[in-house]
């Protein structure tokens, strides 16, 4: 079987659980897996460090991104490729797990094409159209490299900085990064681990969901849940196997995301 699963960045922000780590190593010996990691939060803190302020933006669908000029850019790839990506690499050495990290630069794992334009609501409410700067949206993940690395049992670690048109690096959502690579790979299932148990209503997880009825719940979810609810349907309308979402805290959270116990599952039908 192989499997993605995007860690998101309130686990990779801080200490990565002991019982993650444990688990992953098991799910290894029987999966090739991908891992590929958010971490917005540490890019925004070091980028503050540095002295330059970040700028958030939202779309008329509600969706929030960083807006990305060419200085944010060099501290996002810094940030994701070099800090998070190489502290998790560590981290699987350490446990016995080899481990390779890559961007979309590398190889071309991650392509996306560079937005031109973004439109966004501005404060007054209003639509408006601003420079794209090096924002991307994907387009296609996978390739030669990554499956070279799963042949050896090699867990590549990928940060979500895609490969532009023109070679240029861009700024992609770690969500729709591992969706891609799940599709580009030919996944049995990606899971999107999190710090709640799944989809939450009234309070509850809901346990089931198919990519229709996922649709149809975009409109009523917050911008993060909805970035991976929208991730999921994309990657099984592709032909992904199943999306999971779950909590990356507590015991087994892959094994247990794996057999549908206390998370939210999705499925074409």
């Amino acid at each position: 079987m192989r499997t993605v699963v995007k860690l998101g960045g309130d686990i990779v922000k801080g200490e990565i659980p002991p019982d993650f780590m444990a688990d992953l190593k098991k799910l290894v010996q029987t999966n090739q897996v991908v891992l590929v990691h958010g971490g917005g939060d540490v890019v925004t803190e070091i980028a503050t460090k540095l002295g330059k302020e970040q700028r958030f933006v939202v779309s008329p669908d509600g969706m929030k991104s960083r807006y990305t000029d060419r200085a944010t850019v060099e501290i996002f790839t810094m940030v994701m490729c070099g800090l998070i990506a190489k502290k998790l690499v560590e981290l699987l050495q350490r446990g016995g797990i080899s481990a390779v990290s890559l961007s979309g630069l590398d190889g071309g794992v991650l392509r996306a094409t560079r937005k031109k334009k973004l439109l966004i609501v501005d404060e007054r409410g209003r639509k408006v159209a601003i420079e794209g700067g090096y924002t991307g949206k994907m387009q296609s993940a996978g390739g030669p490299v990554i499956e070279a690395l799963l042949e050896r049992g090699v867990v590549p670690v990928v940060s979500p900085v895609a490969m532009g048109e023109e070679s240029e690096p861009l700024n992609v959502d770690s969500d729709r990064a591992a969706a891609f690579t799940a599709m580009g790979i030919h996944a049995n299932a990606v899971i999107f681990l999190t710090d709640v148990k799944g989809f939450l209503m009234d309070g509850k997880v809901v346990e089931k969901l198919t990519s229709e009825e996922a649709r149809a719940l975009l409109p009523k979810t917050g911008f993060g849940m909805q970035k991976k609810i929208l991730a999921g349907v994309e990657a099984l309308e592709a032909g992904v196997g199943e999306a999971i979402i779950a909590s990356g805290f507590g015991p087994e959270p892959l094994s247990n995301a794996l057999a549908h116990k206390g998370c939210t599952v999705m499925t074409r039908a």
